[in-house]
């Protein structure tokens, strides 16, 4: 080879080195920008928050979980000056709305609304995107409210324990409404069914409006539902009222007794609502989020605008709401065990 081609091919050769070293630099350069991009905003106390606040809904627009939601963003953005939007993303009984908050960057910009199914759905749902208790961070308790146990009136029964006796002597022919699988009335029910000893058939519904009517056109016998739904209907004695299911009276009822007190001792549910994060949020923001929701709990309007819908705020500490979502989840585990109570 020439002295001439010999420098050619280094020319070459060198030519190409170069061009490798600026597509690796170009490629490496790439990357870093995108890995910035998608890397999570930190999370820093000091000026948390600084910019828009999510707060999703697993649930469609209306009733209590969406008015808690509606609430507790207005007054964190009056109270901290940023945008606090409330996201509604139902389907899926919830499950839809809950994974994406797992999924979220724990950075105290993206908050959930979480309901009595949230304690309920590991027993029902065998392969849940997510784990209830490893996956997000409970901040508080917000509050929680009773189901009342109500009849068709044009069925003779006037008491719990006629509604017992009727049952046990009319195996299978005795029905209730529920709002669907899993929801807080389908399971107030079947503990009641449980602990009395009874065999009576579930029908669910879409929600507690269809249910409700089904009752008063007396296409169904019985149900357990929320007591604001179907106070009114009792009041107006187009429903009668047999017990409420929680351990104490209601103020908003207060002549019905308690089902424990009606004839089946130890019986207790709890339609209870509250806020969670993803998991691995700082404590320091999680402090900051559970002290100004404590605040806003107390507000006069906000205790008038609760009660308006039969519920009792409640508040209190993470760890508090933390104890109270593992007790839910071992009560109602043995209960959807004992019915085999299996997902839509």
């Amino acid at each position: 080879m020439s002295d001439m081609q010999q420098a050619e091919v280094t020319s070459r050769a060198r030519r190409l080195v170069h061009f490798a070293c600026r597509v690796l630099f170009v490629l490496l350069a790439g990357a870093a920008i995108a890995s910035m991009r998608t890397a999570p905003a930190s999370a820093d106390p000091d000026t948390y928050p600084n910019r828009t606040i999510r707060y999703i809904v697993p649930y469609p627009p209306g009733a209590f979980n969406d008015t808690l939601a509606r609430i507790v963003s207005q007054k964190l953005s009056e109270a901290w000056g940023v945008p606090v939007v409330v996201e509604n993303r139902p389907g899926g009984g919830t499950l839809i709305g809950t994974e994406a908050i797992a999924k979220a960057s724990p950075d105290g910009y993206t908050l959930l609304g979480v309901a009595f199914p949230f304690g309920a759905n590991p027993s029902i749902y065998k392969n849940l995107p997510y784990d209830t208790v490893k996956d997000f961070t409970p901040l508080i308790f917000a509050g929680q409210t009773q189901n009342l146990l109500v009849v068709r009136p044009s069925l003779a029964i006037h008491s719990l324990q006629e509604l017992i006796d009727y049952a046990k002597k009319n195996p299978g022919k005795v029905s209730y409404g529920s709002t669907g699988i899993g929801s807080s009335n389908h399971l107030s029910m079947e503990l009641f069914k449980s602990m009395a000893g009874i065999d009576i058939v579930h029908v669910p519904y879409k929600g507690s409006a269809p249910m409700v009517n089904d009752l008063l056109g007396g296409h169904i016998d019985t149900a357990f539902d929320n007591t604001p739904n179907v106070l009114p209907q009792v009041n107006g004695e187009k429903l009668r009222a047999l017990g409420v299911s929680s351990k104490t009276r209601s103020t908003l009822a207060a002549n019905v007794p308690t089902v424990t007190e009606a004839g089946v001792p130890g019986y207790e549910v709890t339609v209870w609502f509250g806020i969670v994060g993803p998991a691995g949020m700082p404590p320091a923001i999680v402090q900051k989020l559970n002290a100004e929701m404590n605040t806003i709990f107390k507000m006069d309007d906000v205790k008038r605008r609760f009660m308006e819908q039969g519920v009792d705020p409640v508040g209190g500490t993470p760890s508090q709401f933390a104890d109270h979502i593992r007790a839910e989840i071992q009560k109602w585990a043995k209960v959807v065990k004992d019915a085999n109570i299996q997902p839509e």
